[in-house]
């Protein structure tokens, strides 16, 4: 009764930026459960070496090259998918950036623009577009990335813009939420803590930083991708079906103190 809750089979779902790290880790999930994956990734070569991993784990997956910041790239990669499928049944909006470690005094109109244009713009447009399509079925199931940026202010690094950008992620959630529980469609976001990736491993003074972060959260640990996919795999699936307008922390207990 439970564990039937979690079968994806014949379920299309699209992850944007799941060409690697947690993006990855959701399409995989997701492809472990019997969904029909596409990987939505402004990198065709990123995308194609998700895709080329998931095979190596014995997944299917499709590809498409999208840019989150382009709403009529979007609606173009929707409808095609619709027309493909029939439908899309599930939407990860993993896509998002960090520019993080700049004070907000120093930051430029540009490197403002850029991350609120990716982590927010992005995730509305995904969701304007897809969660259309799911309501005119009257069924569907959104995943938005969020952060525990979007419930604290994070130490020692300066990085006000992407605080903002996911703390507006999670109302976006929520006022979503409220608007399409009543045509079928569920909107639920993750807010994780620091999560221990390849692209993390490129900010700069990054093993200093992480002494702070682990001293800071309870558990003494990073989180891993697939620990996060674990949740977006809940919360996409029918298991998660009572959830709604749901902001997941799963943090390690970074919040608690």
């Amino acid at each position: 009764m439970y564990l039937e809750k979690y079968d994806l089979a014949g379920r299309v779902a699209v992850v944007t930026g799941g060409g690697r790290g947690i993006g990855l880790a959701c399409a995989h999930a997701l492809a472990e459960a019997g969904a029909v994956v596409v990987i939505a990734d402004v990198d065709p070569l990123v995308a194609a070496s998700g895709q080329a991993t998931l095979r190596e784990a014995g997944h299917e997956a499709r590809v498409v090259a999208m840019d989150v910041t382009q709403p009529d790239q979007v609606k173009e990669v929707a409808d095609s998918l619709i027309a493909q499928f029939g439908g899309v049944d599930i939407l990860v909006n993993n896509a998002g950036i960090v520019r993080s470690e700049v004070a907000a005094e120093e930051v430029a109109d540009e490197h403002w623009r850029n991350v609120i244009d990716v982590n927010l713009n992005g995730v509305f447009w995904c969701c304007r577009t897809f969660g259309g399509g799911m309501i005119k079925r009257g069924k569907g199931a959104i995943v938005n990335l969020g952060s525990i940026s979007g419930y604290i202010v994070n130490r020692p690094q300066a990085q006000s813009y992407y605080n903002a950008s996911k703390a507006a992620v999670h109302h976006l959630t929520r006022s979503l939420a409220a608007e399409w529980a009543g045509s079928g469609v569920r909107v639920n976001a993750v807010a994780p803590t620091y999560i221990d990736t390849e692209l993390l491993k490129t900010l700069e003074g990054v093993e200093v930083l992480k002494k702070d972060w682990i001293r800071d959260t309870p558990m003494g640990r990073l989180g891993q991708p697939e620990e996060i996919a674990s949740v977006v795999l809940f919360l996409a699936s029918d298991a998660a079906s009572l959830l709604t307008g749901s902001i997941v922390l799963a943090d390690g207990g970074f919040t608690c103190w």
